[in-house]
């Protein structure tokens, strides 16, 4: 039971820091962060890298698991609206998680969530929600626009006028 609850812990802080601070953050920090010697971190995880990719492994489920609410939600509007403002919020408080995901480890991942969200524009074009001649690259673009955000108060605002700009009236 000691080794899991460990196991949860580190992953829980490790996530914060990353986040934070940025994926080359030292194990011994995460470790100091965490109440725990840098070997029990080792025991769990044998590089940092390992602990990274359990971290990211978390992040790209939650993803997953947004996307899937968010095509389940029979409201497309309220389920588009809802995905850039998620999407916008996280870009700003994990931005150090961010950068580590633009690996070819989760390629694969992220395809699927690109196909996830291009699924939900259709939708929503198709619904009337969209202006007409919004593409879902154009979604995409307005997507990869949040990522210049730098605090949450710039995405709130830089989301309010992409959603303005695709949604109709």
């Amino acid at each position: 039971m000691d080794a899991e609850h460990n196991r949860r812990h580190l992953v829980t802080v490790a996530h914060a820091a990353f986040a934070r601070d940025g994926a080359d953050l030292p194990v011994r920090e995460i470790a100091r962060r965490a109440g725990l010697a840098p070997a029990t971190v080792h025991r769990h995880f044998p590089s940092r890298d390992d602990l990274l990719a359990a971290v990211l492994a978390g992040q790209v489920e939650r993803c997953a698991q947004q996307l899937r609410a968010a095509l389940a939600d029979p409201d497309s509007r309220r389920a588009l609206t809802r995905t850039f403002h998620r999407f916008g919020e996280w870009q700003v408080q994990e931005r150090g998680l961010v950068e580590a995901l633009g690996g070819p480890a989760f390629a694969g991942r992220r395809r699927e969530h690109a196909e996830a969200f291009g699924r939900l524009v259709e939708r929503a074009r198709d619904e009337g929600v969209l202006r007409p001649r919004v593409s879902v690259d154009d979604a995409r673009v307005a997507l990869m626009a949040i990522t210049s955000a730098r605090t949450a108060a710039v995405a709130r605002q830089l989301t309010g006028v992409l959603l303005t700009g695709l949604l109709a009236g």
